[in-house]
């Protein structure tokens, strides 16, 4: 018995004393980001990214078929494609409704892409959104529905501007000579004038997304509005992978549903629901946020396809949302198949199950060797009371758990229901253990 007593004991450390392992550290950028906003980034969590520009009609990679393209392709691109953009079932409180629904606290519209294509009513170039059919500011109304449901709202740019060096005569590229601002004072010029509007007549903008390292515009936005959160080059902002750590600084991953940024209409294969919520939930367990891409129709609704994944997620997310906001990564990421995350005021943690799918109304059982359970500790199923499984008044499906030298060992029910049929649920179960304890040695 006095051996058991003296294993607990030194199982039981303070959570407080706990860092975040991190390997690969955030290389030295650009301070202006106040730290204050990068707490308030770091919460953020899950935000709905935005490509959509006229050549969405074409089904073409965004703005990319440009370089290397002929005389004819450019002056058709440019000149001809502008005239049948009309998006005439663009609802953008239809696409803010939805990111509500589905747990996004931030989106990221794409302002300006590599194009040059300008999504608002500008004064900088005649290649701008009020010079097609539809002759709208329709930057200006997607932020307007945004704030609508309170999501706050941000802005991708390009300093990369193929327009203005087809203007100049310059081969269209990205990273030729002349592509760069840096390389070419009318070019930055440009981009500056353009910001300038972009911070100055739309309002707070939160984020600002350069994707250009050096665009030399960084602190012409710090100037203008302060509090903007600058994301890439300033963090990390992986594009479709995740690193293989957890990371002390925020970071963003950028995700497509299928295999493009913009609309695909034809040879697309998009992820499984299953996938895309995995991917959130390895994200909040690293300690990033999720930035997560649709790309509209050229009508300006958003296909069904990416609907019907975003509305699978808003399921999830909504049983399962405690696991995601407010939290921070826990002293392990995961254990096999389970990742973790943890209460930012410390108090529970959260064992998320994302394989092995659960069955309505049957007992699992999980052994968990970082976590240790106490005398104060409680072991639920998010998303349900663990009293009641509908239909079977004599069942307790209240979760249990027990403690020893193995681990902490939990059985639980899924009771409740979600989706009809075999009532099997295909999707990750989250287990919330109050008060948690952790092992002294740090499991892989």
């Amino acid at each position: 018995m006095k051996e058991i007593i003296i294993y607990f004991i030194g199982m039981f450390i303070s959570i407080s004393s706990i860092t975040v392992p991190c390997q690969a550290q955030v290389k030295d950028q650009e301070s202006g980001n106040k730290p204050e906003r990068l707490e308030w980034f770091r919460d953020q969590g899950l935000g709905m990214f935005i490509h959509w520009s006229y050549d969405s009609q074409l089904g073409v990679i965004i703005s990319h078929s440009m370089a290397g393209s002929s005389e004819n392709y450019l002056e058709r691109y440019i000149n001809e494609l502008p005239r049948t953009f009309n998006p005439e079932d663009f609802n953008p409180d239809k696409w803010a409704r939805l990111a509500k629904v589905v747990g996004m606290k931030y989106v990221v519209f794409t302002a300006k892409h590599h194009s040059g294509f300008c999504m608002w009513d500008t004064e900088t170039t005649e290649f701008n959104i009020m010079n097609t059919p539809f002759n709208k500011d329709i930057l200006q109304e997607i932020l307007e529905a945004f704030r609508r449901q309170d999501i706050d709202v941000g802005l991708y740019f390009s300093p990369t501007d193929f327009w203005f060096n087809y203007k100049q005569g310059y081969d269209v590229s990205r990273y030729r000579p002349k592509a760069l601002p840096k390389n070419n004072p009318e070019l930055m010029e440009h981009n500056k004038k353009q910001v300038r509007e972009l911070l100055t007549n739309y309002g707070e903008i939160s984020t600002f997304f350069f994707d250009l390292e050096d665009a030399g515009l960084n602190q012409l936005v710090w100037e203008l509005q302060p509090n903007c959160v600058i994301t890439r080059y300033v963090m990390e902002t992986p594009e479709r992978f995740l690193p293989e750590e957890q990371k002390i600084e925020p970071w963003e991953a950028c995700y497509t549903m299928g295999s493009a940024w913009a609309y695909k209409p034809t040879h697309e294969e998009y992820k499984d629901g299953t996938d895309i919520i995995k991917i959130l939930i390895e994200t909040r367990a690293k300690g990033g946020n999720l930035l997560l891409n649709i790309g509209p129709k050229p009508n300006g609704e958003i296909p069904f396809e990416q609907e019907r994944l975003l509305r699978e997620l808003a399921l999830w997310r909504y049983i399962n949302h405690e696991a995601i906001y407010n939290v921070k990564p826990w002293h392990v990421i995961r254990e096999g198949n389970i990742w973790f995350t943890q209460a930012k005021d410390q108090n529970a943690v959260y064992a998320i199950i994302t394989e092995n799918p659960w069955h309505y109304g049957e007992r699992n059982e999980v052994t968990l060797k970082s976590v240790v359970a106490n005398d104060s500790t409680k072991v639920s199923l998010l998303g349900q009371t663990g009293r009641v499984l509908s239909y079977y008044p004599d069942v307790n499906p209240e979760a249990k758990w027990t403690q020893d030298e193995e681990g902490l060992h939990i059985n639980a029910m899924l009771a409740k229901r979600i989706y009809s049929g075999d009532e099997l649920w295909p999707n990750p179960v989250v287990i919330k253990i109050t008060h948690p304890g952790v092992t002294k040695k740090r499991e892989k």
